[in-house]
């Protein structure tokens, strides 16, 4: 935000650019909003005989006033620019002085997401629960987005169309994000059929703080199992859009842990655990 008294000559902005005017007298101080390249930190006017624009040193919280054809900071430190994110406008990051790495000190451990997915029956949910056990006994702290659960509050807005289902995986990966960066061990559980869905949710966080753990478990065995009756209701076509039955999962490709099951040979979800809890020592997890 750049503090005007008096305009001169008149200035119009644009995406493209600016154009210059004639000469407009302004009583009153006005504000206005510039677009601001990523890549330029802050922002100062000046005015003369060609108005020319140049980019003056300025600290956040500041505001800067155009006096006599001159820029002036006045206060603050470092110039914050409003930004535009999807159908967002006008915000502002605000920065706090505790940070990621601090609320890791402070819990002995480091923030991660544990993205479980598989077919409906695979044991997710089971796995979930045992893992947030087994480390919260080594005095970890852990949150467990269920898939369901989710759907009791945030997300009970959705269906399961196709593009509802891209927007609960998304919902679920932010706040799962703001999870890992508290400091927590986020564990998702979540069918997320598509790996286009589950790969956005990989790019929120920071490489290696995505660790994807798919429940190789055939259908047939998971529809033996069918918890729910949910695989018997879309055989009847009760369901539609069932994952599965008449919508597709795709398998991961390159997760950090396969955990399978083939016939009657089946690890318990304490064994499971403890496989997810390997690979989280192994890459330092669960220290500072």
């Amino acid at each position: 935000m750049v503090a005007l008294k008096a305009v001169r000559p008149a200035i119009s902005c644009s995406s493209s650019g600016f154009e210059i005017g004639r000469s407009v007298p302004v009583p009153k101080v006005g504000f206005v909003k510039l677009p601001l390249p990523a890549s330029s930190p802050s922002l100062g006017l000046s005015s003369g005989n060609n108005a020319r624009w140049s980019l003056v040193q300025a600290m956040e919280e500041s505001t800067v006033a155009i006096t006599n054809d001159r820029a002036d900071v006045i206060s603050g430190e470092n110039l914050r620019q409003m930004a535009t994110n999807g159908k967002a406008t006008n915000i502002v990051w605000h920065k706090s002085s505790v940070g990621k790495l601090h609320r890791q000190e402070l819990l002995q451990q480091k923030g991660c997401v544990i993205w479980i997915t598989g077919l409906s029956g695979s044991g997710k949910s089971t796995l979930a629960c045992a893992l947030c056990q087994a480390l919260y006994s080594r005095g970890k702290l852990t949150y467990i987005l269920d898939g369901d659960n989710v759907r009791h509050g945030l997300n009970r807005d959705l269906t399961f169309k196709a593009e509802d289902r891209a927007e609960n995986i998304r919902r679920i990966g932010e706040v799962a994000k703001l999870f890992a960066d508290a400091g927590i061990i986020c564990i998702a559980s979540v069918i997320s059929p598509y790996r286009r869905d589950r790969d956005k949710c990989r790019s929120l966080l920071p490489e290696g703080d995505f660790i994807e753990v798919f429940m190789d478990v055939p259908l047939q065995i998971c529809e033996a199992r069918d918890p729910k009756g949910l695989y018997k209701l879309a055989r009847a076509g009760k369901i539609k859009g069932f994952t599965g039955i008449d919508d597709p999962y795709e398998p991961p490709l390159n997760c950090e842990l396969v955990l399978p099951q083939k016939g009657s040979n089946c690890a318990s979800p304490c064994e499971m655990a403890e496989t997810v809890i390997s690979y989280l020592e192994e890459k330092g997890y669960l220290v500072a």
